[in-house]
């Protein structure tokens, strides 16, 4: 039988790690990865005592390459040609980068691991690529919020709700999706002034469901009313002004 070389063995066990985040392996098992883990920046191996532990692998970044990767994001969008009539900026093209909105994902659920979270919330459409990557970085579903009923899901519950510009806008979700007593992590990809955040929060109480935490890709650093509290946003925003150059920087938690 071949003799596998403990290179080969270092290559497959993180290859094993990498695919199943939040997922508890046998400590004897991957006792030589902690080192390779580390230098390489492949995220952290965490060691879960008990009769039922073991090790078990989160895509985190390690310290300043956090910031580093945040602020690499930030200087593509402080680009003048983003600038959209109305006070808005364009971002669809980072939100559908791969390899940016994995990097964002785990990023966000690195902050939520202890939040025990048992689904990601996210309202329709263009916050579903981070929210995705959060889910799978926990190992838990990805629920989506939408503008109105699908007849292929069933039954709803449909509530009305401020959206940050001041109109009010339907949100649904099929009664089937979650249960009663479940956590909910909210993830989005723009807060304004937390209307929509506000609605998913609301439509939550329906459901009987605790909101273990809000988290966004980017938010108004000082927005007119702020509908939320507690949430976290990966960069934040000045208000935007025609003529002038975008102020976008990494949030302060972000070292």
């Amino acid at each position: 039988m071949h003799k596998i070389k403990r290179n080969e063995r270092l290559a497959v066990m993180t290859q094993i790690l990498t695919q199943s985040p939040n997922r508890i392996f046998t400590l004897s098992h991957f006792c030589e990865l902690f080192y390779t883990m580390k230098q390489f920046r492949l995220g952290r191996l965490e060691t879960v005592t008990g009769a039922a532990g073991g090790v078990r692998y989160r895509p985190i970044g390690l310290g300043s390459y956090d910031r580093e990767f945040v602020e690499s994001i930030c200087e593509k969008l402080r680009e003048p040609a983003r600038h959209l009539p109305g006070g808005y900026l364009y971002f669809s093209d980072i939100l559908s980068d791969p390899q940016l909105v994995h990097g964002m994902g785990a990023l966000i659920a690195s902050q939520y691991y202890d939040a025990n979270a048992d689904f990601v919330l996210t309202m329709e459409t263009k916050g579903i690529p981070v929210a995705m990557m959060t889910a799978e970085a926990l190992r838990v579903p990805l629920i989506i919020a939408r503008h109105a009923t699908k007849v292929y899901e069933g039954s709803a519950v449909n509530i009305s709700y401020v959206s940050g510009s001041g109109r009010i806008e339907t949100m649904a979700l099929s009664r089937r999706a979650v249960k009663d007593g479940q956590r909910a992590l909210i993830v989005d990809d723009f807060m304004r002034g937390g209307g929509t955040a506000r609605g998913m929060i609301e439509l939550m109480k329906e459901f009987s469901v605790t909101v273990a935490g809000i988290c966004f890709v980017l938010a108004l650093e000082n927005p007119a009313r702020r509908l939320v509290e507690g949430e976290k946003t990966l960069m934040l925003l000045s208000d935007i002004k025609d003529g002038e150059t975008l102020n976008i920087r990494p949030a302060d938690w972000i070292k």
